[in-house]
């Protein structure tokens, strides 16, 4: 059993003058940080019924996880700034579950609820940064595909560990500026990255694409024995000085170039691209080759808590 949550850890709230600049980044921005938008059509995403429930710690009777948004297939163009609007939503099977900057997709769940390794990985980062989801935990699945779990309340593995597949990696919470801002409206949830190349791509799949589950667009948790078998992932040293050349942050390039190997560069390198792309001149992927799509991940979470996701 884990230890339960505190409400610090479950907000990230820690530590105070850090969350407080981040905010002000979040909605003022920066000379590289256009401000977040908000609107009359963000109201378009509360759930508060689903919210209500899992606040209270109540979880679906059918052992499905509700999906609260899905990825946004036809985004708001990245130099405009993080948009929580819904201008021009349009999720895998054509519905506007989503909104417009959304590049991952939501599980609902209650604070506290075990999140694990989608497939075998390494832990390649663990951080916070309030304004762009809170606590996260990124992992290295190889075959060009990392993913990130966002608005934890507290991270179980640290940088290098090497985790199985259904090895539990963190607990949910709802850190991040997101959920101070909607005053318990939005519905508790982790906010799931899947990268490819260091893209964001949505893990569900349209007629004629391969999913990036392996269970096709029916996720379910792993319940066989462990598979801790990780694909070395190769970078290319010459892309990944190219990517930090594009770099508008010349702290951040240096930052970033400092860490001690080429993969730790190559992930600091994507996930910065990833959550701060305007810092950027244009996109660089470090990978040596290119990966296709192939059904890869499980759901997140234990085959104790759910079956599969409800979509």
């Amino acid at each position: 059993m884990h230890r339960r949550l505190s409400l610090v850890e479950t907000f990230g709230l820690a530590p105070v003058s850090e969350r407080l600049r981040e905010t002000l980044l979040a909605l003022r921005g920066d000379g590289l940080t256009p401000p977040s938008r908000f609107g009359v059509s963000s109201l378009g995403i509360f759930q508060p019924a689903l919210a209500a429930s899992l606040w209270l710690g109540l979880r679906p009777r059918d052992r499905r996880v509700p999906i609260y948004n899905f990825f946004n297939r036809t985004p708001t163009p990245e130099a405009e700034g993080w948009s929580v609007r819904k201008t021009q939503p349009c999720d895998f099977r054509g519905g506007t579950r989503t909104y417009d900057s959304h590049n991952g997709t939501d599980f609902a769940v209650s604070p506290g609820t075990v999140v694990v390794a989608a497939a075998p990985a390494r832990v390649v980062r663990v951080s916070s940064e309030f304004n762009r989801g809170g606590l996260k935990v990124m992992l290295d699945h190889g075959h060009g595909v990392m993913t990130v779990s966002v608005h934890l309340g507290r991270a179980l593995v640290r940088v290098g560990d090497v985790v199985a597949r259904g090895e539990p990696v963190a607990l949910s919470g709802t850190s991040g500026l997101d959920f101070i801002v909607s005053l318990g409206l939005s519905a508790p949830h982790v906010h799931y990255n899947v990268w490819l190349d260091g893209l964001p791509v949505d893990p569900f799949a349209r007629p004629g694409e391969e999913s990036l589950w392996r269970c096709r667009n029916d996720p379910a948790p792993h319940a066989g024995p462990p598979d801790a078998a990780v694909p070395a992932t190769r970078f290319a040293l010459e892309r990944v000085a190219e990517g930090l050349a594009a770099c508008r942050d010349q702290a951040l390039a240096s930052r970033i170039a400092a860490l001690p190997d080429l993969g730790a560069r190559a992930a600091a390198l994507i996930f910065h691209l990833n959550y701060y792309p305007t810092r950027f001149t244009r996109r660089v992927s470090p990978y040596a080759e290119e990966h296709p799509r192939r059904g890869l991940l499980d759901l997140p979470f234990r085959a104790a808590d759910f079956v599969g996701a409800r979509l």
